[in-house]
């Protein structure tokens, strides 16, 4: 279809199945390696820095490739380690099978964790590292003593959750920034931690502005983050909806469209660690 930025992470647990994707697509001569851009993530139980590189062999070694475009710090939450022989990938509760399954904290500062990272982009294992999840509290923190400042931050972004203070700093730091879950509740409804009139695809402001382009929503959403200066993740496993998604371009919000859509921010979260950890036996905010 012609995408070529790969999203994944260990925690998603099919980088294997992704590297044969790779693998085939690179061997029909489809593309080449140079022409992908393959961004995962560091665990959250891999964050003092002797796990560090190793958590990222492992994904290379999924992925059947030698370095990736991007590593990014999943969570700035530190979870005990659990070895690969153990479980894998090791997800949130540190043993699932114990009497009263929780998460275990591990209290690594953060600044371990990047120098870790650091290590593998000086090794070019990673092209280049970033970070997932942190506020503008922790991004300064983490300018105070990076050697090498983040590239890329991820966050979640969509018309109900615009965080544009967070935007303006990042943009200020040279540090771009990819919305994750930018279509908003509907990957979560399957997890119930949403509801479906949560959707903003439902919104009338977006069915309007949709309308009068001739454009879906969710098109008129992915346009709209464009616009905002940044790059977009959104999940699909349908591929009329996957082919829907690449057609961005033939349309353009204007000033006062996009400051319609500006007016629907609700600061609504939908991954929020401060909420759903608490069902694993552990209060874990990251947000105030």
């Amino acid at each position: 279809m012609g995408y070529r930025h790969l999203d994944c992470a260990c925690d998603y647990g099919n980088e294997a199945e992704v590297g044969e994707g790779i693998r085939q697509a690179i061997a029909e001569g489809l593309v080449t390696r140079e022409e992908l851009w393959v961004t995962s993530k560091l665990w959250n139980t891999y964050h003092r820095s002797e796990h560090v590189e190793p958590a990222c062999r492992k994904t290379l070694a999924d992925l059947g490739l030698s370095y990736v475009d991007l590593y990014l710090v999943h969570f700035p939450i530190a979870l005990a380690y659990v070895p690969f022989e153990t479980r894998y990938p090791p997800e949130w509760l540190h043993d699932p099978g114990a009497s009263q399954p929780a998460m275990l904290m591990d209290p690594v500062p953060f600044r371990e964790t990047w120098e870790g990272m650091e290590d593998l982009e000086r090794q070019g294992l990673a092209k280049n590292i970033g970070v997932c999840n942190l506020n503008t509290a922790g991004l300064r923190d983490l300018l105070a003593y990076a050697a090498t400042p983040p590239a890329v931050l991820q966050v979640e972004l969509h018309p109900y959750l615009q965080q544009p203070q967070l935007l303006k700093f990042a943009r200020q730091h040279g540090i771009a920034v990819t919305g994750f879950s930018p279509l908003g509740a509907g990957s979560y409804v399957e997890l119930d931690m949403a509801r479906p009139a949560e959707s903003a695809l439902q919104d009338p402001a977006v069915l309007e502005l949709a309308a009068a382009h001739g454009v879906s929503p969710a098109q008129l959403v992915l346009r709209w983050a464009v616009q905002r200066g940044t790059s977009v993740v959104p999940k699909s496993t349908q591929a009329e909806r996957l082919e829907e998604n690449l057609q961005l371009g033939g349309f353009s919000l204007s000033e006062e469209e996009m400051a319609k859509m500006a007016a629907l921010d609700k600061h609504k979260r939908f991954n929020d660690p401060g909420v759903f950890c608490e069902g694993m036996g552990v209060f874990c905010p990251i947000y105030d």
